[in-house]
Order: C-alpha cells, then structure tokens, then sequence
C-alpha cells in the first residue's frame, strides 16, 4: 500500500550539460540581474576572474576568500564586499566552500544565486546552511538560502584530482544515504535516491583509473545533481550531525570527513532500518549496507580512518559528548555510549560488521 507523502516540487532551475559555463551569463540576465559578484576560494580565484570576464558589463567584481565550513567572519567580509560593489546577485563558482558562502551572503542580503558547482559536494540544491563560529558548526534551513539556478558543466570536472572526486562523491552519497530513512521521503527523493547511488557505483570505478573519461564524469555529475536534490527535500539525521560536529569543531576538511564516516553511520542506523537502507546494499552487493559502502570505499580508493585526518583517539570523547548534544531526528536512538563505539570504528577504519 502506498503511504501518504508531501512533495513540495522542485524550485531551483538546474542547466546541465557540456560547455553550459558559456550560459552563466544568460541566467543572470534570465534573472533580471545586472551586477553579479562572482564568489570563489583563493585557489580557483583565476576562474572566477575569468568568469567576472564572461559576465562583462553584468560583473560587480570578485571575492575570492571562500572558506571551508563558511566561517562567519569571511561571511561579513563578504557582505561588505557584496554592498559596495552595489551588487544585485551571486555567482558561486567553485564546490561546497563557495557554494555556503554564496548561501550565508543572499540569506542575509536577499541576493538571488545562481551557483556552478566543481566537485560533487552536493550543497547546490538544498536550502541548507552549515556555518562556523567560534569553533561550533551550526545548521539552519529556510528558503532564502536555496539558490535560484544550478549550473552542471561536465567539462568543469574533467581535471578534478581523483581523490577530490572520491571523497566529494562519497560525501554527495551520504546524501541520498540519509533520503532514504528521512521521515519525510517522498516517491520523488527515493528515486533520486536509488538513481543517484547506481550512477555513482558505475562513474566511480571507471574515474579512479581514467579521469577524463567524459561519459563517466558526465554520469558522476549527474549522480551528484540527483544526491543533493534528495537531501533538499528531506530531515537531516546523524551523518550531517556527526559531519558538522567534527568539520566544525576540529577543522577537519568536509568531503573526507563525509567519506569515512559514511559506512559508520549507515551501519549505525541499518540496525534500525535495514529495509530502507536495502537499496545501498543491492547497489554495492554486500552482505549489508555499511559494510558495502566500507568495500567500495575502500576499492576506490578513498580515506578510510578519521586518525588519517589528525584526529586524536583523546578527541573522540570530546566528539561524542557534541554529537548527542542537540541531536537530530533519527531513526535508531542516538546514545553517548552507541555515538562513541561508531567515532572508534571510524577512527580504527574498521568494517562494519
């Protein structure tokens, strides 16, 4: 029997494709902007300015200071920046460290967005937003934090290193990891959902030994569109809580944090909602989700301990006590004692059993 469901549609224009960077332009027009700040990290700063040179007369300028976790001072630099150029809207060009400040900047301005992710983070169609103060993560949701247009230009991607690729992927699969128990999924999410993770398990394997491959890189793309799509539509669980926790709190960099966690949290909550997480383990053919997602982790390549990332076993106590502190909603009852033996098997790389 089919039970009921909310759908509340799908708001945000998505151009996807190769070669759509050359459209940028013509969205911003499309949405009767004539002044848009192009926003990017210091390392993608050239891109931006080439982008700033595309746009033309319809360019305010570039702020080039995006920051992992979207730290609110660089956030205020930004709105200033934003102000004085007179601008009237954002283009975010770069993956979830531009995208989140792109995000922090219209939700305090009112700006319109139109972002053109490089990786497969997976931020670009939520209206999520994970900002940094003070050495704590904190997560709100509204509208005004969801971009207008998604830009997916395939050929962006074509040079993105093979551990980026790994590590963004797997993070945009928590994504739809977590679509598929949210409490309110609808037929839509799911099917995203599923689609999503097929994508990724043909894309990924073929990426790890040849990088440039168009077709896969233009199925990675899509696989990603598909994951950050769910998860703008649906509750957040104990994955982004524990993500959050140790991005925020420790520095640890997103998309890596996101990969290794990922097995460890899915086995967590398959306890609970094996039947809902059985896509995960037909897609990745094992025995259970977790330890199907551990396996092609591992096969591609991807880092598998959080000790990998400088955290300390002396910090996983630290890392427990903040993640039962306002948890979210989840499936299986979070404990102190349940959080703490998942951070162990996460911090050991241990397969999950």
């Amino acid at each position: 029997m089919t039970r009921a469901f909310v759908f509340p549609g799908l708001t945000t224009r998505v151009v996807f494709g190769h070669g759509t960077l050359a459209q940028v332009p013509d969205e911003v027009a499309r949405l009767g902007h004539g002044r848009a700040l192009v926003l990017a990290t210091p390392q993608q700063a050239d891109q931006a300015a080439q982008m700033a040179g595309a746009l033309g007369t319809r360019a305010a300028g570039v702020f080039a200071e995006a920051a992992m976790h979207t730290p609110v001072d660089v956030t205020e630099r930004a709105v200033a920046a934003f102000r004085d150029a007179s601008a009237d809207c954002l283009v975010s060009l770069g993956g979830g460290s531009t995208t989140g400040l792109g995000k922090a900047i219209a939700t305090r301005t009112g700006a319109d967005q139109v972002v053109i992710p490089t990786t497969y983070a997976g931020s670009e169609m939520t209206d999520i937003l994970g900002e940094t103060a003070e050495g704590e993560k904190v997560t709100r949701r509204d509208p005004s934090i969801r971009p207008e247009v998604v830009v997916y230009d395939v050929d962006l991607t074509l040079g993105l290193p093979v551990g980026l690729t790994m590590t963004s992927a797997l993070n945009a699969i928590a994504h739809a990891m977590e679509g598929l128990y949210a409490p309110d999924r609808n037929p839509v999410t799911e099917a995203l959902s599923r689609d999503a993770l097929s994508a990724f398990a043909a894309a990924l394997p073929v990426l790890r030994d040849d990088p440039t491959n168009r077709a896969a890189r233009a199925q990675a793309l899509y696989a990603a569109w598909g994951c950050s799509t769910a998860l703008g539509y649906v509750s957040m669980a104990l994955h982004h809580k524990l993500a959050h926790v140790l991005g925020g709190s420790f520095g640890l960099p997103h998309a890596e944090t996101h990969a290794i966690l990922l097995p460890h949290t899915t086995a967590y909550n398959e306890v609970a909602v094996a039947d809902l997480l059985a896509p995960i383990r037909d897609t990745f053919g094992a025995n259970s989700a977790g330890a199907g997602l551990w396996q092609f982790a591992k096969d591609i390549g991807a880092p598998m301990t959080l000790a990998e990332l400088g955290v300390s076993e002396a910090d996983l106590d630290r890392a427990a006590d903040l993640a039962v502190k306002n948890p979210y909603d989840n499936p299986r009852e979070i404990t102190r004692a349940g959080i703490r033996q998942l951070l162990q098997d996460a911090w050991d790389g241990r397969k999950p059993a």
